[in-house]
């Protein structure tokens, strides 16, 4: 069925690419789009099977998001992350989950996992009240999962905790005007003083120990991967994808195009283009592939019932933020020397070169720290990190 999805996405890519130019100059993908979206059964690959998800191969999602992202950066961006969004509700209470899908499969829903926000202990749950950046497609979100510290006796936070939050609770504020990532509508959201039940909140803590409430109810093994693995992975395959999108068209424009200067002659005869499409390429191909492998080999490990190693927790999140570091490479190379045509402003180089550089700072994309992580497990010190 995850075949089917993939099949449907490819149908829809080219109207995506043509709405690419306006999805920028919106600041927000459209609601055709999202319709569209919805209607190719996107959202549900990783959305349990109890809960009229498919609950398939986390490997064909990010293919998918790749895809949509070579069209368009900010509509893969919202993809992606819009997409990994009932994989975490699943790690929730069924209580949550069963509120949360009671109106139907296709319920989206956005985020904002900065604990900005705090919580107040209240009868049955908590008070919450914040502000947060950066919530992707919450224009177009039923529900918010918001961020939050909760806030002891003593005034001093004492727990990381996600919350749930239906869109009516929320407010949505108009800011996001940016340079790149432009149509994904990374607005502020709002919550004055809203209670969140129980139920609608999960421990970071249980996160990293793979020990949510939610893997009671959903035992197939997509629930028994690391949130520090699938969502960090969410978020440079957009990046990826946009870069290799950029590059097929790159070739495409390219391969007829005359040189106006040092002598002439077509631009792909050119040795030095010839190989900087070899670099960008290799680039592109080597991140895929290892991220690829990574989540591959934590999905047979959970499908075999056995333990994820930590080494390989560490190594995903290695590759993750390289292959973040190789896209940026490769679209570094294919901006110089495409010449002054990549300077316009609609140019699908400059909106991908723009699109990666702003996915890139993404605190899932913090290449030093992560690797600092990385080297620590290898030297045997103990490695404590919400993201591994």
């Amino acid at each position: 069925m995850s075949q089917d999805v993939l099949d449907n996405v490819r149908d829809l890519l080219p109207g995506i690419a043509d709405r690419a130019v306006a999805t920028d100059e919106a600041r927000v993908v459209s609601k055709e789009t999202i319709t569209e979206l919805t209607d190719s059964g996107l959202f549900r690959m990783l959305q349990p099977k109890k809960y009229g998800g498919l609950e398939g191969d986390p490997l064909a999602f990010y293919e998918a998001v790749r895809l949509i992202s070579g069209s368009c950066g900010s509509t893969g961006w919202v993809s992606s992350v819009m997409g990994v969004h009932p994989w975490q509700v699943a790690l929730f209470p069924k209580a949550c989950q069963d509120e949360v899908w009671s109106a139907g499969p296709d319920v989206l829903m956005a985020s904002s996992y900065a604990p900005v926000g705090q919580l107040k202990g209240a009868d049955g749950g908590f008070r919450l009240s914040g502000r947060w950046s950066f919530s992707s497609g919450c224009n177009h979100a039923d529900w918010l999962l918001l961020g939050a510290l909760v806030i002891g006796p003593t005034g001093n936070p004492i727990d990381f905790i996600t919350t749930l939050v239906p869109r009516a609770d929320v407010e949505v504020v108009d800011v996001w005007d940016t340079i790149g990532l432009r149509g994904t509508g990374s607005n502020d959201v709002i919550v004055d003083d809203v209670f969140v039940p129980e139920h609608r909140s999960l421990r970071n803590f249980e996160h990293s120990r793979l020990s949510g409430p939610g893997q009671k109810v959903n035992k197939g093994p997509l629930y028994r991967l690391p949130f520090g693995a699938v969502f960090t992975t969410t978020v440079t395959a957009p990046v990826l994808g946009a870069v290799a999108g950029c590059l097929e068209s790159y070739v495409g424009e390219m391969a007829e195009r005359l040189r106006l200067s040092l002598g002439g002659g077509r631009f792909a005869e050119d040795q030095f283009a010839q190989v900087a499409v070899a670099r960008a390429s290799s680039l592109v191909d080597a991140a895929v592939l290892q991220m690829d492998r990574n989540i591959g080999e934590m999905y047979a490990a959970a499908s075999a019932g056995r333990e994820i190693p930590m080494e390989l927790r560490l190594r995903t999140r290695r590759d993750q933020v390289l292959g973040t570091e190789r896209a940026l490479e490769a679209i570094d190379i294919l901006f110089k020397t495409a010449g002054g045509s990549s300077l316009h402003w609609t140019s699908a180089i400059s909106r991908a070169w723009r699109d990666a550089h702003a996915g890139s700072v993404h605190v899932a994309n913090d290449v030093e720290r992560t690797l600092a992580l990385y080297g620590k497990g290898v030297f045997g010190i103990t490695v404590e990190d919400n993201l591994i």
